[in-house]
């Protein structure tokens, strides 16, 4: 009888999903494996959360398998000494996986490919990164071209999505390595793992009859507010196909009652956009993952004072929107994507710290945490990538706190120091008169850190850092 290897990584789902039906295709029996390569344990970019709502999607995944007949193999090792390992224990003829196109996946791969039978098909994305080119060949490095490029290819025909199979039948007896993939630390979870989690978000955003997507333009940027689909941690391990959340926008802009809700969809639909140029900007530049793109803001010299990034990490920068922000981070592993602008503009423009050290920071804590988007959304905000923000844009933190939190609810959910400060002050408590203070129990300097630095002066100070770099390299 013959044998396949599904080999999962990026697609913990059995809808849409080209490598198990290429498996399935080809062999009576398919044999899904996840491997726990030396990377878990020895990378400093991996985020216990994320980890644990990987183990939590793995479980949710050995479910939906055993209803189907099957069930999950988790083996520990480099991956093509495990893959080699159950060929020889099974017989199996191919490999299937889904393509993954980062610098590390590469590597990964290519000594499998090299010496396995491994057939990469399909992506995290919904295109391929060499199928959204410019005329002369050559990849798009600005955002807008790329997207009218992307949706005069992808939004002309149906997207094809893949039912799930009714039936998978795996060669009984391979037994998993024991203990693996769960961290040793436990935290708590916001998100729930898994394929069906995936799909009951996406429908409760994007169907039904009045769905949240088409508020999505008005108020995706509202901190206080539950406006986004939240569906980031399930594209970042595949329980949603992009497919999947690209063909869910197109039905709703088809079924937009009027301008306001197609554009809420449109918007929405632009996010997904995003998400795929990063994926081909760090296909086609690897580099990006080591330094800026731009290169005449590769030498800025940063202030990279140790002890004011501890206080953004922890929270405690006498900014509330900034310290709300990584708080919330700290405690759920999540961050609102207006929020996430905000503080990245903070740390790089106010406090002059390289931006790699935040994008390292929040690989460390993010579940969501996808080194294409969270390093693209850092370049664009320090004013260093592709398709950046002006170095001369600097976020005014009072100002972004005022107008995406306007009542303050963001701020008290998560800074437990200003919940009894007035509206008025909650955006800038460091002007209350004392005696206000002390009856909102927010002494400045006691209660709540007073701000760490002036931004005013910072963004003098940044603008000149910028100049000056762009000077010495011309």
């Amino acid at each position: 009888m013959s044998v396949a290897i599904w080999w999962i990584r990026r697609d913990l789902r059995l809808g849409d999903n080209p490598a198990l039906r290429g498996a399935l295709s080809c062999a009576q029996q398919v044999i899904p494996v996840f491997v726990q390569d030396p990377f878990f344990d020895s990378s400093p970019m991996v985020s216990t959360r994320r980890l644990m709502f990987l183990a939590d999607g793995l479980s949710r995944l050995d479910e939906e398998l055993r209803s189907h007949g099957s069930y999950l193999v988790i083996r520990s090792g480099q991956p093509l000494d495990v893959l080699s390992d159950l060929v020889d224990q099974t017989g199996a003829e191919r490999i299937f996986a889904e393509a993954d196109y980062s610098p590390y996946a590469r590597r990964r791969d290519r000594p499998v490919v090299d010496r396995l039978d491994l057939q990469l098909v399909g992506g995290p994305s919904l295109s391929h990164p060499r199928s959204v080119l410019k005329q002369d060949g050559s990849p798009y490095t600005v955002y807008s071209p790329y997207m009218r490029a992307w949706k005069a290819t992808y939004l002309t025909g149906q997207v094809n999505l893949i039912d799930p199979p009714s039936k998978i039948t795996t060669p009984p007896g391979i037994s998993s390595d024991p203990g693996q993939v769960i961290p040793d630390e436990v935290v708590e979870m916001d998100f729930l793992g898994g394929e069906q989690e995936a799909q009951r978000r996406l429908d409760a955003f994007t169907r039904g009859a009045d769905p949240e997507i088409y508020r999505y333009a008005d108020q995706r940027d509202r901190m206080d507010l539950d406006a986004t689909s939240l569906l980031s941690p399930y594209l970042r391990f595949g329980m949603l196909s992009a497919g999947q959340a690209v063909q869910a926008a197109r039905e709703a802009l088809q079924n937009a009652r009027d301008e306001s809700a197609r554009k809420g969809a449109e918007t929405w639909l632009n996010e997904l956009i995003w998400r795929e140029f990063y994926i081909a900007i760090l296909y086609h530049f690897p580099r990006v993952s080591r330094g800026s793109f731009r290169e005449n803001l590769r030498d800025i010299r940063w202030n990279n004072d140790p002890r004011e990034f501890d206080a953004w990490c922890e929270g405690r920068t006498g900014y509330p929107v900034i310290d709300a922000a990584m708080r919330q981070l700290r405690n759920t592993g999540w961050m609102h994507n207006r929020a996430r602008m905000i503080v990245a503009s903070f740390l790089t423009k106010d406090l002059l710290i390289d931006w790699r050290w935040g994008e390292r920071w929040f690989m460390q804590q993010l579940i969501d945490g996808d080194p294409a988007a969270n390093n693209g959304g850092w370049q664009w905000t320090a004013g260093t990538g592709t398709d950046a923000a002006p170095y001369f844009r600097i976020f005014n933190p009072v100002l972004q706190s005022k107008k995406f939190d306007p009542h303050g609810d963001y701020i008290r959910r998560w800074v437990s120091e200003l919940v009894q400060v007035p509206g008025r002050y909650i955006h800038s408590p460091w002007e209350m008169p004392v005696e206000l203070q002390r009856n909102s129990k927010c002494l400045l300097g006691e209660d709540y850190p007073l701000p760490i630095i002036d931004h005013g002066f910072a963004r003098q100070r940044t603008l000149e850092a910028y100049k000056n770099a762009g000077q010495e390299v011309d």
